[in-house]
């Protein structure tokens, strides 16, 4: 009895190590929020546009749509406002977009790159109202929600990216459950 144990124990043990491994959980599934919208999003063809060095010079961006914005070097970029956090920019890239938004709300803007998200009305920064981000995630690695539900001439600076090209999109949030 003893040795068919044995046996049964060796087998298992065989067995376990031969199995094959768990797939790696996917990266970008660890968000709190929704993000479906957002993935589907950044699953699809992307419009290409030089993002501005200036607010003369910003491209419009409209919601639900994916752009590819091409960066400039942040030291040649003039912001709406100084971006809301300090930071280095040796070797950063930035740049600006209109925001063409149809209706007041709260909107997210969604990026594949690590770098700093502000969006600037009527003389100052919009409120965050959350943000997140996904290491190992490019669709989207960082998510962060604004409330804009004031005036319509919107400018979303994108600062401190160590790429030269982002993509980018805005949605609206959805509504919060009860």
């Amino acid at each position: 009895m003893r040795t068919l144990m044995l046996a049964l124990c060796s087998a298992l043990l065989v067995g376990a190590a031969c199995a094959a491994p768990t797939p790696a959980a996917d990266p970008c599934s660890g968000f709190k929020w929704d993000v479906d919208k957002e993935r589907a999003l950044f699953s699809g063809q992307s419009t290409t546009l030089a993002a501005g060095k200036d607010i003369a010079a910003a491209p419009v961006v409209g919601a639900d749509r994916l752009y590819q914005l091409q960066l400039t070097p942040q030291t040649d970029v003039t912001f709406a406002l100084p971006p809301g956090k300090k930071m280095l920019t040796d070797g950063a890239y930035a740049g600006l977009a209109k925001l063409n938004l149809d209706v007041a709300g709260n909107y997210r803007v969604s990026v594949d790159v690590p770098l700093w998200i502000d969006v600037a009305v009527d003389g100052k920064l919009a409120a965050t109202r959350d943000f997140q981000g996904q290491q190992g995630c490019d669709a989207p690695h960082k998510v962060v929600e604004f409330d804009l539900s004031g005036a319509k001439n919107y400018v979303l600076q994108l600062s401190a990216s160590s790429q030269a090209s982002v993509r980018v999109t805005v949605t609206q949030a959805p509504a919060p459950k009860l």
